[in-house]
């Protein structure tokens, strides 16, 4: 009685529904027990009321489940499976079926009588009702699946904060860029008579004063107080003072800023120090080396509570950052994002690393002259250090608090060579690749992009394998103009795509593109048709691309234009 109690208004509400009015076709489904047998004994009646009902509807109707007896579970099995056909809407019984129940004529809606019904009646009306087609007046409840169409969310550059070689700020960077002044020197932070490679674009003249607290500038990592600094200097840039900054939602905005190496300065010293005794190790050397720690330090400074974390993948740390901090804008979970990268790693280490790898230039007689891109004298690149950071924001955000906006960022691509932990893929696959996804995903034509800003690090094999995939990409273009950033501070590892981001942003404010320095001898398979010359030069910028390639194969690109 406890389980008839229980189910009993649905089974009325079902078996009404679904047993109340015989139709004119036979081939909906059949029972395949005869209603005699039922009667047989009480054995046999419960062996039947289990058997399994199954049918099928015409073509495409899809498959009807069974009834399984009067339980419950076999009601609600039989009603979320069962599916309205053709000979349902078709049925002249329509009406009636959904008022009552064959011959006993009781209401769907629980009259008194029907609640009274036991179930030696309910048997005698499965029985009578047995082997006759009956219509199924069940119609399944409709769930959209589709997602509200959203307006697209635009992003815009309304503030850029850099500490480079050659600056740190933004403008000063850029004039000096336009100048062909070069920011690779001898190295002056340590003693590397013993390397082969003594020098390096360095971060000269660097203080943190009103910028970072002193007691963090004296633990943290340089990558730290880095990104600390141009952070802070681009909210400042972007007009987000305190005012502003206790006007915005911070649940809303977020810090993405990435590091290829992290914390190897003060990692470094901790091995030091574990040599005489790990009590005298740094007790902040664990988290201050992670990579994630210093846009964690930037969001805890500021109090904003949205994403927040950091992207690792080589010298296309800083591309890999922008993009994602640009699709928590579009889909609606920021509203602003300060994104970017920041490297320190010209110590001992570093230095020695890369030397071993065989990747730098040793050019030291000469150090300006030293990052050659394209020119068929170069011979490795040259380390770089610094920090640049971008305050991205959703448009409408931008406008609304009368923010000035530097350009759009229209979207890009990620790809992977999969083919060698530090060499390009020979034929260039994967930057073609991701070159036609980024104008695919921002929805940009070929011919739109006349300026690029290359990741070409002046070594033998990386600047011809990118200059051919540009040209297949691009090569049709008469108005395409290419420059490397890098001829100028070298290569800033994980910082260089934020950087070279920044100085692509300044090429569309001011309308003037930077030289290629050092390009006096071009390799034979470049065209100086489509490479900027040894001084800067005018250019109306409709797209603007920017190029990011990390060791283990990691390609990134991103688009910018003027913001109309």
């Amino acid at each position: 009685m406890t389980a008839y109690s229980v189910t009993s208004p649905l089974c009325t509400w079902l078996v009404a529904a679904c047993m109340s009015v015989p139709s004119e076709k036979d081939n909906l489904f059949k029972v395949s027990s005869s209603s005699s047998s039922m009667f047989q004994s009480h054995k046999s009646s419960r062996h039947v009321r289990r058997r399994k009902i199954v049918s099928t509807c015409n073509s495409n109707s899809g498959l009807i489940s069974a009834f399984c007896g009067s339980s419950f579970q076999g009601l609600m099995a039989s009603c979320l499976a069962f599916e309205p056909c053709e000979e349902y809407y078709s049925s002249k019984g329509f009406s009636s079926s959904l008022m009552s129940f064959g011959e006993n004529g009781f209401s769907l809606f629980g009259s008194k009588s029907d609640k009274m019904i036991n179930r030696k009646q309910r048997r005698i009306n499965r029985a009578t009702n047995a082997g006759k087609a009956m219509d199924v007046a069940l119609e399944p409840t409709k769930i959209s699946t589709k997602k509200p169409v959203m307006k697209q969310r635009r992003v815009v550059v309304t503030g850029t904060g850099v500490v480079t070689p050659l600056g740190h700020e933004s403008d000063v960077f850029y004039n000096n860029l336009l100048d062909g002044v070069s920011g690779i020197s001898e190295i002056e932070g340590f003693d590397c008579a013993q390397f082969p490679t003594r020098i390096a674009g360095e971060v000269k003249s660097f203080s943190t004063d009103g910028w970072v607290a002193p007691k963090l500038s004296k633990r943290a990592d340089k990558f730290m107080l880095y990104m600390l600094t141009a952070g802070k200097k681009a909210l400042a840039d972007a007009g987000i003072t305190d005012e502003v900054m206790n006007e915005l939602d911070k649940t809303r905005c977020g810090v993405l800023i990435g590091s290829g190496m992290g914390g190897m300065k003060v990692f470094s010293d901790a091995i030091e120090a574990l040599r005489v005794s790990y009590k005298k190790m740094n007790p902040f050397c664990v988290p201050f080396a992670t990579t994630n720690m210093g846009s964690a330090m930037l969001a805890m400074d500021i109090g904003w509570m949205g994403p927040n974390y950091s992207i690792s993948t080589a010298c296309a740390t800083s591309n890999f950052c922008i993009l994602n901090a640009a699709n928590h804008i579009i889909r609606g979970e920021a509203d602003v994002m300060l994104c970017g990268g920041s490297d320190a790693a010209i110590i001992p280490i570093g230095l020695g690393g890369f030397v071993a790898c065989r990747a730098l230039s040793q050019r030291n007689s000469d150090p300006t002259k030293a990052s050659r891109p394209w020119d068929i004298n170069r011979d490795g690149f040259v380390m770089g250090e610094g920090a640049g950071v971008l305050v991205l924001e959703e448009l409408e955000h931008a406008k609304k608090r009368g923010a000035t906006i530097y350009a759009e960022f229209l979207g890009g691509s990620f790809t992977s060579d999969a083919y060698h932990m530090t060499e390009p893929h020979p034929e260039g696959a994967g930057v073609v690749l991701c070159i036609e996804k980024a104008l695919a995903q921002s929805g940009v034509s070929r011919e739109d992009v006349n300026y690029v800003n290359a990741h070409a690090t002046s070594t033998p094999a990386g600047d011809l394998k990118e200059y051919k995939a540009l040209v297949r990409c691009f090569g049709q273009n008469p108005e395409l103009k290419v420059n490397s950033t890098k001829s100028m501070i070298g290569h800033l590892l994980g910082a260089a795509g934020a950087v070279e981001a920044i100085a692509t942003v300044q090429a569309i404010r001011t309308g003037w593109v930077h030289p290629n320095v050092n390009l006096e001898n071009p390799d034979e398979a470049v065209d100086m048709n489509l490479l900027v010359g040894p001084k800067k030069e005018r250019l109306d910028i409709k797209v603007a691309l920017s190029n990011s390639f990390g060791f283990g194969g990691h390609n990134s690109c991103i688009l910018f234009a003027p913001y109309k």
